[in-house]
């Protein structure tokens, strides 16, 4: 603090006293931090031996493999969502996903347009391996194009990561550790198979492999051969990404000759609320409430008797779309309304021109995850479903909230800001 020091008592000045004190709290950072990281080090290479090892080998992992997979690995202390040893996890405060934060960023167009541009670009120099891919999966290729563009900027964007040390670090001491088991397990089996060697499992910090970002466990399940060489190669062959993306979507169910979903403008009278997957109705009913595509254009008649979902990824400070089933298989990439939303939007510019959205999104609050968290524990308290306190404000936060807001009175805008926060602490 400038000027003066907790308690009230003005600041002594650069004296023998504070330079003594310098040199001794030097020393404390110089001979503390290691002391401390020792043991972690050593308590990770204990688990790595006693615990994962002998799961690996009932996999049918070879310990020459886990050594090479392991050799010089250290839990990486920088990644986010770690607990340390003996302590207890806590809601982060700070945001360390794109999707995560207010949702004007995440379609600002200096992030949208070079997936669109770049997306247009490859089309016609992979027009032949997409027009293949569309017609064995159904998926079509600006959809794929924009997948891979979001991801890894077609293949531009370089993983600094060593896939073991993040995946280890991460099933050994972070908030989802049987979830990265299963991941570092996968990894191990890739290897196992010859599917990659160890030096080329180089990932995200969330330890996602090659273009298409596949968790260990989704390589395995969807990464698919389309080149013909024998093996797929999600890191170097634009086919096998491409056509690994196309078959992933497949398995969650796209359905071909269906799109994503358009924006509409949803009067008043149509509640925020009614926002969701399982709050479906006919677009036939949708219409009828009063709900209407953005473009001016009709619903299309083969679509009336079809179920749509309404979407306020932003609530009523934002855009509204009516969405479809494959909007929530572009879900199942990431598990997030504006990933989903992103991908289904660059698709139609990749296919249709860069048009953006009718609405506008406003600014809205940009809340720490903590925050929301603490919101969301609150509207627990009071009956409501968020889906979980984990400080995002997915579509159940954004309903209970419009939901409480017009049970209490107030205007529903099913968004957290910081005066929901305070009223409902």
């Amino acid at each position: 603090m400038s000027g003066r020091t907790e308690g009230g008592a003005k600041e002594l000045g650069f004296s023998k006293f504070s330079f003594a004190f310098l040199l001794l709290a030097i020393f404390s950072l110089l001979f503390t931090v290691p002391s401390r990281a020792a043991p972690i080090d050593d308590q990770f290479q204990a688990w790595l031996q006693n615990d994962l090892w002998p799961e690996a080998q009932a996999e049918g992992i070879s310990k020459k493999t886990f050594d090479a997979a392991f050799i010089g690995v250290k839990p990486n202390l920088k990644l986010p969502d770690l607990v340390l040893p003996g302590k207890k996890p806590t809601t982060p405060e700070k945001q360390h996903q794109a999707e995560f934060g207010p949702p004007a960023n995440y379609f600002a167009e200096k992030i949208i347009r070079p997936v669109t541009a770049g997306g247009r670009s490859r089309e016609s120099t992979n027009a032949r391996v997409l027009g293949l891919i569309e017609k064995r999966y159904g998926v079509p290729g600006e959809v794929v194009l924009a997948i891979w563009g979001r991801e890894t900027g077609f293949g531009a964007a370089r993983m600094p990561y060593d896939a073991f040390e993040v995946l280890g670090t991460k099933a050994f001491m972070s908030t989802k550790k049987d979830f990265f088991r299963a991941e570092v397990l996968a990894a191990l089996e890739i290897v196992e198979r010859g599917l990659a060697p160890v030096n080329a499992m180089k990932s995200s910090w969330a330890g996602a492999l090659g273009q298409p970002q596949f968790m260990p466990t989704s390589f395995l399940k969807h990464a698919v051969d389309f080149d013909g060489d024998g093996r797929p190669d999600i890191w170097n062959s634009t086919p096998d990404v491409l056509a690994s993306i196309a078959n992933y979507l497949v398995h969650y169910g796209w359905v071909r000759g269906r799109g994503w979903g358009a924006e509409v403008i949803a009067p008043a009278n149509v509640s925020c609320a009614l926002e969701g997957p399982d709050q479906g109705k006919k677009i036939s009913d949708w219409a009828a409430m009063g709900v209407r595509r953005a473009d001016g254009k009709a619903f299309q008649a083969s679509e009336l008797k079809a179920e749509g979902f309404l979407l306020m990824p932003a609530g009523r400070s934002g855009p509204a779309f009516l969405v479809m089933p494959n909007f929530y298989v572009l879900k199942e990439y990431n598990t997030s309304d504006l990933y989903a939303l992103f991908i289904g939007h660059a698709a139609d510019r990749i296919a249709k021109g860069d048009a953006t959205f009718a609405g506008n999104w406003d600014p809205v609050g940009d809340l720490h995850r903590s925050d929301i968290a603490s919101l969301q524990r609150a509207l627990e308290a009071k009956g409501y479903d968020v889906g979980s306190a984990d400080g995002l404000p997915g579509f159940k936060t954004r309903r209970s909230i419009g939901t409480w807001q017009s049970k209490n009175g107030k205007a529903a805008t099913c968004f957290p800001d910081a005066s929901l926060v305070a009223q409902l602490k």
